[in-house]
């Protein structure tokens, strides 16, 4: 009998490799206790959490901890259906009227994660006869959603417009749809997309333009909104789809247009019609969540004054780290063995950091991936240049 498993044969030998340098499998770390946002038992030690993407702090929120208790009382632990089954209450409708209200679109659409979101929505959105075009250094659900949907696929170089440009230019005589997809913040890099010039773009060519603020939906933006809020240009945005397990520190994601079709996309949908639906805590708690957000917009002050000073001191200590100021601070090394001591020596004098490994990586380097929250203290960021510091020094020289 052919063994089932035998095409998975380089990463058994890849993943045995790494564990075979490395004192801990690098992909396995448990955090015994989350003691708060930003601090976790992890090997029986209070280490510093850098690597979450719980960018407000919001998943230690004690009134959505307490608006999930209630909610359980009243409506049990789990709805046992999909949203055009038994598997939509009140709480889903309610919390999709908040979030297109936050976003002042008509319509919402809440899915169960957010993977799901983008496989749910591009995939129900671009069809066999459609071109999907997206950016070069897309999310893999983005990629997983293009395969699903049937859709040509084009890429176009990482956050550049003119690129854009000239791949719609040679698709001028294309009749099905054409859907641009980009991201807001991207999540291995931190870099910021020029939403206003993807926007303009895809006006110039007829293109729906559809952002992915999975990473800046409560981060950037006057009211948190992203970066279309942030570049003025959220109107020319088609579709927004985003998380629930960022910035609000729950789980679930949706998709936001003002297009009518949008409610179409229920129908057909199969990762919305055939998964089922958020349990009514999760819900309760994101709207508690999301009721905070909006009645703290310091905390967006707190983040990126964190994120900048990390990002600085990083650059500081003579590191490759990214050139944008986002929550997400990347450090990039030269190779495999170098990040994977690294991440290491981080976890040793207590920093818990992301290790990103080709090929999921965008430039084939490896990647210490930190995620900064609004609730780490500016001694805690000090805390972490400090590891970083004595950990390049060690290994690095």
């Amino acid at each position: 009998m052919t063994d089932i498993f035998a095409k998975y044969a380089g990463l058994k030998a890849a993943a045995a490799g790494l564990t075979a340098h490395s004192p801990r499998n690098p992909f396995g770390v448990v955090i015994d206790h989350p003691v708060s946002a930003t601090i976790g038992l992890i090997e029986g030690r209070e280490t510093l959490l850098l690597g979450t993407n719980n960018y407000l702090g919001l998943s230690q929120s004690k009134a959505a901890a307490e608006a999930a208790i209630e909610t359980v009382r009243h409506e049990g632990v789990g709805t046992t259906g999909s949203r055009i089954a038994n598997g939509t209450y009140a709480l889903h409708r309610k919390l999709e009227a908040r979030l297109a209200e936050v976003f002042r679109r008509r319509h919402c659409m809440v899915f169960s994660t957010g993977y799901q979101a983008n496989l749910g929505a591009i995939s129900a959105l671009a069809g066999k006869d459609d071109i999907l075009l997206l950016d070069a250094d897309s999310h893999a659900s983005i990629y997983d959603a293009s395969r699903l949907g049937y859709a040509q696929v084009i890429r176009f170089r990482h956050n550049d417009p003119a690129d854009l440009d000239k791949r719609l230019s040679r698709l001028k005589d294309h009749q099905g749809a054409k859907l641009v997809v980009v991201e807001g913040i991207y999540s291995m890099t931190g870099n910021v997309a020029p939403m206003r010039e993807f926007a303009e773009v895809k006006k110039k060519h007829g293109a729906y333009l559809l952002a992915d603020e999975a990473h800046s939906f409560g981060v950037l933006g006057e009211n948190g909104r992203g970066v279309a809020e942030r570049d003025g240009c959220e109107d020319d945005v088609d579709f927004v789809v985003g998380t629930f397990s960022k910035s609000l520190g729950t789980v679930g994601g949706y998709c936001v247009s003002n297009l009518d079709g949008l409610e179409l996309i229920r129908l057909c949908s199969r990762p919305y019609m055939f998964t089922a639906s958020l349990p009514p805590e999760i819900i309760a708690s994101t709207l508690a969540a999301l009721d905070e957000m909006q009645a703290r917009p310091e905390l967006r002050k707190q983040l990126y004054a964190n994120a900048e000073q990390l990002n600085h001191g990083l650059h500081a200590l003579g590191l490759k780290a990214s050139p944008h100021v986002s929550p997400v601070v990347a450090v990039t090394l030269d190779n495999v063995e170098q990040a994977l001591a690294f991440w290491n020596r981080l976890l040793d004098l207590g920093v818990y950091v992301n290790l990103s490994l080709p090929p999921a990586t965008p430039d084939e380097h490896p990647l210490l991936r930190c995620s900064v929250m609004a609730v780490h203290s500016a001694q805690e960021i000090d805390r972490a240049l400090a590891a970083f510091a004595q950990a390049k020094q060690e290994i690095l020289g």
